[in-house]
């Protein structure tokens, strides 16, 4: 049986680099903003970098998952259950980029109508971890 690594990819790359990110955000939210922001502000970013943190480490995951499948194995049915997996890793990315990247926005004192894309970032969130989860029970 051969697995296909590539399906994982994208999922990986993206939870890795998200993480690095969230890892310099942290940092940021930690040291230097503090001292220069209201503490509604803090509070905030720290919200985006605490869920930006943990959806990234979902993304690794549902990667690591995707990277065991064997598709050209697979039968047809099982086959279209992994591609809404991997369109569950694509909602999931960009639902941490609208929920994070919304909330960072709004500390920065963004207008506070970019804050219609957090409930969005988030939905979608929720239904990539809903469709992920029925899907990879099925296949």
């Amino acid at each position: 049986m051969t697995r296909d690594a590539s399906l994982g990819r994208v999922p990986v790359v993206a939870g890795a680099l998200l993480l690095a990110l969230a890892t310099i955000a942290g940092a940021l939210g930690a040291h230097a903003l503090p001292a220069a922001w209201s503490a509604q502000q803090v509070r905030i970013f720290n919200i985006a970098v605490r869920y930006q943190f943990f959806q990234s480490l979902g993304l690794l995951a549902m990667g690591a998952w995707l990277a065991t499948r064997d598709l050209p194995s697979m039968p047809s049915k099982r086959r279209l259950s992994v591609q809404r997996c991997r369109a569950a890793t694509t909602a999931l990315l960009l639902g941490t980029v609208l929920f994070s990247g919304s909330l960072y926005a709004l500390s920065l004192q963004a207008p506070r109508w970019l804050g219609f894309l957090t409930p969005l970032g988030g939905a979608l969130m929720i239904v990539a971890w809903s469709v992920f989860a029925l899907e990879a029970w099925r296949s």
